[in-house]
């Protein structure tokens, strides 16, 4: 399968389903979902969550152009902002021509956390020397886990000073699997409380997951050649330009924590959209991928990538983050359309995943301050969101794209100007 796709945003949706069908080995029943546009019934959803009354969708596109370790990918992205898609698309499309994104997983490991109050002084060794029972005691909440290789694996203790005083914190160390793990690791948690209140002599509180997974992180790496870059635009300015430029974004990133901001929600924009498709808890990596950013440079909040230049003056790219994510349980086993996402980026193993929307997420950036640094990002933002001006403006059927295609030529996307353009049409 060869992920870069000749103009697939200009193919029907017949067209595209196709090939999306053939590239993940689809079902009828699975490309049929797709079609529908409407995958939830009420009690499909009402499982999900409570007090279901309706269903809020959003679009899924597909990213071309990506090679993953070696292995071309289409990419499933639910995400309702114009450009995103595209800018994957771009970004893959410029590391291709040098071999596409290398990335690496660690092992899962996730943290649960046990809060101990009022514990006696020394609390915390005595629990370190307990630590073997403790940890029998959690892994036998989940022989299951166990029995795949996972399961809880250290046991720490520390006092923490705090406004309501000093308190011992536990950290239960758990190699999740293939799973997100909370309800696995909030599970043992509890189980090891009791125990834990008769070491200390002290009063257990919280006991749940941290979603900054530190120990569960993911390496990518891309080359954006400079006659890639170049080629991007078509020949109008020279490669070296360009990589200086993007080097100067990135150094406003790393210096200015007002544009860390920015540059680092560019970068989750794709990793998302990736993990809504696929059925993810987006909140929790949204949560650990920034706290990370702050984390790892001792509380100075900085970008999540970094950029370089190689002895050819091509530009390196990498990124590093923790993405706490799964394939057992949740909604990537419950909701058909995640279900069906995961199947064509046919990947087995949450670590497979989670290298993927790295890559992802380094293509958007990498995209995101090529835009920048060059063009300004509204220009091709605004391109792809004509469409949807012509839409307000009240734009029907072939209009649509004749609107579009005027305010993008007199670069004037306004509702205001595409009622103009109807006005003039009618």
């Amino acid at each position: 399968m060869d992920s870069s796709v000749s103009g697939f945003y200009k193919k029907s949706l017949e067209e595209r389903i196709a090939i999306i069908k053939e590239a993940g080995q689809l079902t009828e029943e699975e490309t049929a979902q797709l079609k529908k546009f409407a995958a939830l019934d009420f009690e499909q959803a009402n499982r999900m969550i409570e007090n279901v009354i309706g269903v809020q969708q959003l679009p899924i596109g597909i990213a071309t152009n990506f090679v993953v370790n070696g292995k071309d990918i289409l990419i499933p992205m639910a995400i309702e902002e114009p450009s995103v898609v595209a800018a994957a698309c771009n970004g893959a499309r410029i590391a291709r021509a040098l071999g596409g994104f290398k990335s690496k997983a660690s092992a899962p490991i996730m943290i649960g956390q046990i809060q101990i109050v009022n514990a006696e002084k020394g609390a915390e060794k005595k629990i370190l020397k307990a630590k073997k029972e403790l940890l029998e005691k959690a892994n036998s909440m989940d022989k299951t886990l166990k029995k795949f290789g996972g399961g809880a694996k250290e046991l720490k203790a520390e006092e923490l000073k705090t406004q309501k005083g000093k308190m011992v914190i536990v950290q239960l160390l758990v190699d999740v699997r293939d799973a997100m793990g909370a309800n696995a690791i909030n599970t043992m948690c509890e189980a090891i409380a009791p125990k834990l209140e008769e070491i200390s002599k002290g009063k257990v509180f919280l006991r749940i997951i941290s979603n900054l997974a530190i120990h569960r992180t993911v390496k990518a790496k891309a080359v954006f050649s400079k006659k890639a870059l170049e080629e991007s635009f078509k020949g109008k300015i020279r490669g070296e330009e360009i990589v200086e430029a993007m080097l100067n974004a990135y150094a406003f990133a790393e210096a200015d924590v007002f544009r860390a901001c920015t540059h680092n929600k560019g970068i989750m924009n794709g990793i998302d959209a990736v993990g809504i498709a696929t059925g993810q808890d987006f909140r929790a990596i949204e949560a650990g991928a920034h706290c990370y950013a702050s984390w790892k440079n001792k509380g100075e909040y900085k970008p999540l990538t970094k950029y370089y230049k190689n002895e050819k003056g091509d530009l390196i790219g990498e990124i590093e983050l923790p993405l706490a994510i799964g394939l057992v349980g949740g909604a990537t086993r419950t909701h058909p359309i995640a279900k069906t996402c995961v199947k064509i980026l046919g990947v087995k193993t949450a670590n497979e995943l989670a290298e993927i929307m790295a890559c992802v997420g380094l293509a958007n950036n990498a995209a995101a301050i090529r835009a920048l640094a060059v063009e300004g990002i509204q220009k091709g933002h605004m391109k792809l969101h004509a469409r949807n001006i012509a839409v307000i403006a009240g734009a029907q059927g072939k209009d649509i794209e004749d609107v579009a295609e005027k305010m993008i030529n007199e670069n004037n996307v306004k509702v205001d100007r595409a009622k103009e353009i109807l006005g003039e049409k009618n």
